[in-house]
């Protein structure tokens, strides 16, 4: 019946910030941005590999929401990354703290997380 995740969103806070943090610092690529000016408000697409993964939106004054790894709902955005030790010095690079990176019990696999601009958890998975 499902065939993959076709894409995730985002509401941002402050636009040009998240624009800057996904783009700049984590490298996904814009496929297409689009101001909408009937609801004041910016779309980005984003594609990772030349796959559209992530929708980033800006709303005006959108409300507040928990974002704790253990609220109700979106838990956090994950990504499998080959080498963490070089995901965390390019994050540092851009005073982006991780958490101490950890081992999955289950898989023995290393991940580590930061927050986004708006402190949506986001995961770093060693392949």
């Amino acid at each position: 019946m499902l065939n993959k995740v076709h894409h995730i969103a985002i509401i941002c806070s402050d636009y040009e910030t998240s624009r800057k943090f996904y783009t700049e610092i984590l490298g996904l690529e814009i496929i297409r941005e689009t101001f909408r000016r009937e609801r004041n408000s910016w779309k980005l697409d984003l594609s990772l590999n030349g796959n559209y993964i992530l929708e980033l939106f800006s709303f005006p004054n959108p409300p507040a929401r928990p974002s704790r790894p253990e609220a109700t709902g979106l838990r956090h955005l994950a990504f499998e990354v080959s080498d963490l030790e070089k995901v965390v010095a390019h994050l540092q690079k851009y005073h982006i703290v991780s958490e101490p990176v950890r081992t999955d019990e289950l898989t023995g696999k290393r991940f580590t997380f930061i927050a986004d601009p708006d402190s949506l958890p986001i995961e770093f998975y060693e392949k």
